[in-house]
C-alpha cells in the first residue's frame, strides 16, 4: 500500500490542491501495475535496440518523442482513472449558515492613545462595526467589553444595529483584565438562541479579542484561553497599536508610554487554539478582521471528487490517443 500512496503523491499532488482521502483505499493496489507497464515499455525499447540493425524496421526518429509522450500520457490516464476508482474525497470550504462570533474589546485607558488616529479606541470601533456588519446574516454576534472588569454589552444576536450601537457607546475605563474578557465571552455563548430548525445543535463559535495592553488583574488569560479551547471555542487575538503610543496622565500631565504587548496576546491565541494578529494601523486592522471573517464564515467538508479525476484521466487518454493516431497518419 505504501508504494501505491507514494505513486499517488508524486503523480496526483501536482494536479490537485491537496492529497485526497479515499472511500475505497484498497483499490489503490491497482496502481502497482502502472509502473510495471512503464518498465515493460522501457525493457522492450532496450530489447529492440539491442538487436541487429539488419533485422530492425525503419524508424522515423523525428517522431520518436511522439511515441514516448503518448505512452506517458496513457500511463498518467491510468493513474487518474485508478484514483477515481478508489472514490477520492477532498475537503472544500463551504459557507457556514450559523455560527457565533464574540467580539471582546479592550476599553482600558491606554486605548486613548492617538498613534492610530483619531485614537486606538475610535479606530477599533469603526473596524469592529464593519466586521460585525460583514458577517453572514445568520451569524449571531455578541459584544464583550473589558478593562479592570468585563461585562457582556450585547448577548448573541443577529441584529447588527444593536451591536453597532453598543460599540459606539463603549467608554474608557481603568486597568486591563484580558482573562475576564475571555470568561465573559464564554458566558455570552451560553445565551446563544437555539436554531429553530435544529434546537439540539450547537453552532460553532469563535472569540476575537482586541487589546493593546498587558493583562494586569483578574484571572489568568492563559487559563481562560485554555478553558475556551477545551470548550471547542478558538480564541483569536489582535494586538492593536504601535510602540509609539502614549497617553497623558491627567494627574501629573506627564506622557505615559503604552506599548502593545504583542507577545502576550500571541501566546493567548496559541494556547486558545486560534490565531494571533498584529495590527499597527486601522488599515491593517480591517485586513485582520477580513481574514477572521473568512475563516469564521466557512468550514471544511469532505466531498466526493471522483468526477474530477475521471475528467483528468479522460483528457490524458484523449491526448495519448491523438499521439498514437498521429504516428500512423500522414498529415497534409
Amino acid at each position: 500500500m505504501t508504494a501505491s500512496f507514494l505513486l499517488v503523491h508524486h503523480v496526483v499532488a501536482p494536479l490537485a490542491i491537496e492529497m485526497p482521502d479515499f472511500e475505497r483505499p484498497g483499490r489503490l493496489w491497482a496502481l502497482a501495475l502502472i509502473p510495471a507497464l512503464g518498465l515493460l515499455y522501457v525493457g522492450l525499447l532496450r530489447l529492440r535496440g539491442g538487436g541487429r540493425r539488419t533485422h530492425r524496421l525503419p524508424i522515423n526518429t523525428d517522431r520518436t518523442w511522439v511515441r514516448h509522450t503518448a505512452v506517458v500520457l496513457a500511463l498518467a490516464s491510468m493513474v487518474m482513472l485508478t484514483v477515481a476508482w478508489a472514490i477520492p474525497r477532498q475537503s472544500v470550504e463551504v459557507p457556514r449558515e450559523r455560527a457565533t462570533v464574540v467580539i471582546v474589546m479592550d476599553v482600558s485607558l491606554s486605548m486613548e492613545a492617538a498613534d492610530v488616529p483619531p485614537s486606538r479606541l475610535q479606530a477599533a470601533k469603526e473596524s469592529a462595526k464593519e466586521f460585525a456588519t460583514s458577517l453572514p446574516p445568520g451569524f449571531n454576534v455578541s459584544l464583550v467589553e473589558f478593562a479592570g472588569t468585563a461585562s457582556i454589552a450585547v448577548p448573541p444576536t443577529t441584529d447588527r444595529g444593536v451591536v453597532n450601537a453598543a460599540i459606539d457607546n463603549l467608554r474608557l475605563r481603568e486597568s486591563t483584565a484580558i482573562g475576564e474578557g475571555i470568561y465573559a465571552a464564554l458566558d455570552a455563548l451560553l445565551m446563544v438562541p437555539p436554531d429553530p430548525l435544529d434546537p439540539e445543535a450547537t453552532p460553532p463559535a469563535t472569540i476575537v479579542v482586541l487589546s493593546d495592553g498587558e493583562s494586569q488583574r483578574g484571572r489568568s488569560p492563559y487559563v481562560a484561553a485554555e478553558t475556551s479551547k477545551e470548550a471547542g471555542v478558538p480564541v483569536n487575538t489582535i494586538a492593536f497599536g504601535t510602540d509609539r503610543g502614549y497617553i497623558i496622565d491627567p494627574r501629573t500631565g506627564r506622557r505615559e508610554w503604552v506599548r502593545v504587548n504583542r507577545e502576550q496576546l500571541a501566546e493567548i491565541a496559541r494556547i486558545g487554539g486560534g490565531q494571533g494578529f498584529y495590527a499597527p494601523s486601522a488599515e491593517r486592522l480591517r485586513e485582520v478582521y477580513s481574514e477572521i471573517r473568512r475563516s469564521a464564515g466557512t468550514e471544511k467538508v469532505f466531498q466526493e471528487a471522483t468526477s474530477r479525476y475521471v475528467g483528468i484521466g479522460l483528457v490524458f487518454g484523449l491526448l495519448a490517443a491523438i499521439g498514437i493516431v498521429s504516428l500512423g497518419a500522414r498529415w497534409p
